[in-house]
């Protein structure tokens, strides 16, 4: 019975994986489940710099050049309100209002479904004689009906919203979002060591500034939904790189011990084991996520939702992204500029460049001592001709030479 061949292991390998025979090869769903996907993440973490500098670029040009669309409840300004029919469009309401007013409102959206669903127009601040008359117009146009079915102008409503208490929305938004990320990175600063605490905090910003900036490209209006959902996406990226850096500290426990391994290895072994959990918690948050947006805002038209659903979207994905592509590999870069990691890393280097000079030196002097071995005999063949027979082994039932019967005569 044929012996199958051995698996050889390169113990120099970077990266830790289970042999497997040639015969049996693991699909790329079942590596990444077990976690020997064998992915290159943190040797390759110059190309995820530049996704993450390239990001971080595009969302900054972004707030910058374009800017928010701040909602009234932080700009201020004046929101009316009608009841929505076949009849009342977003269009149609948009040219009574520049027809009455002479400049575009700031928004026109339908809000709701069926009976309940109204049209609501956002504009910059009307005095009371504006209002009135782009009261009078929509009435005009469009003869809405109140609760009991009757044409009534009063089921045209404007409500104000004062500067100042679009200022105090604002002010209180921020401080609860620089609370929020201080008492994280007290946190992050508590619960881990000092690199891993950078490379966490490191992470968050990335995933806020991303968030922020394909908010801004996308041009949805900011509103207190969207600075809940803000929050919320910021707590899940904490969460996720508590799970990964945890993985990381039990695979890197003792190396600096061991010449075997490099942090850099245990902690890219780290980032493949969790890698299809991190995917796994991605696609459950963001599946209620999808159905928020697709049934509440398309399908029932509930357009305040859509604030917050694009912002939880958006942070869960980055957030995925960041833990394993951004926030590992910042770590390791880290701990190998200074400290015993980087110590260790250069020694673990240093004796496989040995051992690999080693290997082929020791296979250098094997091949030129068989051929030093044939050389010298063939030189002494040519050199001493039949004389260089004694030399080798006597031929099977070869006679003696003939040296022994005249020393015995």
């Amino acid at each position: 019975m044929a012996k199958s061949s051995p698996i050889v292991v390169d113990s120099d390998s970077e990266l830790d994986y289970e042999a497997t025979p040639a015969d049996k090869r693991h699909s790329l769903f079942e590596r990444l489940y077990t976690g020997t996907g064998g992915f290159e993440i943190v040797g390759k973490r110059k190309v995820y710099y530049g996704i993450a500098a390239a990001l971080i670029a595009i969302a900054m040009a972004s707030m910058v050049f374009k800017g928010f669309t701040l909602g009234i409840d932080f700009a201020g300004g004046s929101r009316i309100q009608l009841p929505a029919s076949d009849s009342v469009t977003t269009s149609k309401v948009e040219d009574v209002y520049r027809s009455a007013l002479g400049h575009d409102p700031v928004t026109v959206q339908k809000v709701g479904s069926g009976s309940s669903s109204t049209i609501q127009i956002r504009s910059d601040s009307l005095n009371a004689e504006q209002a009135d008359k782009l009261q009078n117009a929509l009435y005009d146009s469009f003869q809405p009906k109140d609760s009991s079915g009757q044409p009534n102008r009063n089921a045209i409503s404007v409500a104000e919203i004062s500067e100042t208490w679009g200022g105090q929305v604002t002010h209180k938004a921020l401080l609860a979002l620089v609370v929020f990320v201080g008492l994280t990175m007290l946190y992050i600063a508590i619960r881990f060591e000092r690199d891993m605490s950078f490379a966490a905090i490191a992470s968050l910003l990335f995933n806020l500034i991303v968030t922020a900036g394909i908010y801004s490209l996308v041009g949805f209006e900011v509103t207190p939904a969207a600075v809940i959902g803000l929050l919320t996406i910021l707590g899940y990226v904490l969460y996720d790189n508590v799970v990964v850096f945890d993985k990381v500290e039990e695979n890197t426990s003792g190396v600096l011990h061991l010449t075997k391994h490099t942090y850099a290895e245990k902690a890219n072994l780290a980032a493949n084991q969790t890698l299809m959990r991190s995917i796994n918690t991605t696609v459950i948050g963001i599946l209620p996520i999808i159905g928020m947006l697709v049934i509440a805002v398309w399908l029932l038209g509930v357009g305040t939702l859509k604030d917050l659903a694009l912002v939880q979207l958006v942070g869960m994905i980055v957030g995925g992204y960041s833990s394993i592509f951004f926030a590992v590999p910042i770590l390791v870069s880290l701990k190998e500029t200074w400290g015993p990691v980087a110590a260790h890393t250069k020694k673990v280097l240093n004796r496989r460049a040995g051992g690999s000079r080693a290997r082929v030196g020791v296979a250098v002097a094997e091949r030129a001592g068989v051929a030093g071995r044939g050389s010298d005999a063939n030189g002494a063949a040519r050199e001493h001709g039949p004389r260089s027979q004694g030399t080798r082994a006597p031929r099977p039932g070869a006679r003696p030479s003939g040296k022994r019967q005249q020393r015995r005569h």
